[in-house]
């Protein structure tokens, strides 16, 4: 991490030698642009997977999105966490959703990903579900798929964090995930 970041968590009383006075966020604490910027270049140099998540929204129809800020929480119980953000059309619907599913792409499952840079409402055109699809929308063609029940909803900044306590694999393991977002565009992380 660069000692900018560092520097911008300080309190003013423990700035570094050298640069007492000098600004450490914008208005309403938000980072200085240059700030904002290089984390944002700084993050794109960290390849995250790539992943759809979907479930249901209050009508019955299917609603998703990308995300890549995602993580295993824990074993005991099992626990997932995707960061979604707060501006996005599909926030509220996944937040409020009691299941959701998250698919793990891998090589190849590109395609999928760019139908889901539609409008929200049409991300499903033409995608086809799988048959076990009841509680939350699985994609027939995704090769790995966590089915979750949401278990806590947590804010983190400008994102909201939410957990899900995962119920099912749908899947091979062992041959699926793998696809990356690596210095903004695709990139592939698959052992033989």
């Amino acid at each position: 991490m660069s000692s900018t970041l560092l520097e911008s968590q300080l309190p003013q009383s423990q700035s570094p030698p050298g640069t007492a006075g000098a600004p450490t966020g914008g208005p309403s604490g938000t980072p200085p642009q240059d700030l904002a910027e290089a984390f944002r270049a700084a993050m794109s140099a960290l390849a995250a997977p790539v992943t759809l998540v979907t479930c249901y929204d209050d009508l019955g129809r299917p609603r998703g999105l990308t995300a890549s800020a995602v993580s295993s929480l824990s074993l005991t119980p099992p626990l997932f966490l995707v960061c979604l953000d707060r501006n996005s059309r599909t926030h509220d619907t996944l937040t409020g959703a009691e299941d959701f599913a998250v698919h793990l792409l891998g090589p190849g499952e590109e395609h999928l990903v760019k139908r889901f840079m539609r409008p929200a409402e049409h991300r499903f055109d033409g995608v086809p579900l799988a048959a076990d699809s009841h509680r939350a929308p699985v994609i027939r063609d995704a090769s790995l798929t966590l089915h979750c029940v949401r278990h806590d909803v947590l804010e983190g900044g400008d994102h909201t964090i939410l957990v899900g306590r995962v119920t099912a694999v749908r899947g091979e393991p062992t041959h699926s995930g793998g696809l990356l977002w690596h210095r903004r565009g695709f990139a592939h992380a698959r052992r033989p």
